[in-house]
């Protein structure tokens, strides 16, 4: 049986899966040429190299995590869209660790890069948990900055093996997502 005729997306997608599989920093050109059965000169047909590969599946992660969160979310509100958020963004890095880091390392000054408006979902879809919230519109920044801060550094040091003590992590993450319920919920008592 023939293999299908290797597209940008195709390879991206691939690399996408191998980064997955052995880490952001293990994924070299080399290596998904092997996993695809071609010599690695015929990536450079599809993509111009480890730099361009590795926005691509920036993109396609920062796409990825902002439909989840999307997806999660739609028809909530208040705590129930809050750890709906948190939990859609703590499954995917889990599932998908090589493509969250891509999405959280890359940079783009360009905004017609296709990253910038996936990453913008990603904050308009947390921004609008924030608006069950009631939040004053001058601290609501500081609340995004915050949320984001807290999810994507659970994420990291959870993904990097970092909680080393006995207590259930689960049980943390919970307790982490009900604290900043309430300090959010405190935020639109202070506006009232």
């Amino acid at each position: 049986m023939a293999r299908a005729p290797l597209t940008p997306a195709s390879v991206t997608e691939a690399g996408a899966v191998l980064a997955d599989e052995v880490g952001l920093a293990g994924l070299s050109m080399g290596l998904l040429a092997e996993r695809l059965g071609v010599k690695t000169p015929s990536l450079y047909k599809h993509v111009s190299g480890q730099a361009d590969l590795l926005h691509r599946i920036a993109v396609l992660g920062a796409d990825e995590v902002a439909d989840a969160v999307r997806d999660a979310t739609q028809g909530r509100s208040g705590t129930e869209a809050l750890a709906a958020a948190a939990n859609a963004m703590r499954t995917f890095a889990r599932e998908h660790p090589g493509r969250y880091d891509a999405a959280n390392s890359a940079r783009s000054t360009d905004p017609e890069d296709p990253f910038v408006a996936a990453s913008t979902r990603l904050l308009a879809s947390l921004a609008a948990v924030l608006h069950g919230y009631e939040i004053d519109p001058a601290q609501e920044i500081h609340a995004l900055r915050l949320l984001r801060s807290v999810l994507h550094g659970f994420a990291d040091i959870e993904g990097s093996g970092g909680f080393q003590l006995d207590t259930d992590v689960d049980e943390s993450f919970a307790w982490m997502v009900s604290l900043v319920d309430r300090g959010l919920a405190s935020l639109a008592r202070q506006t009232t």
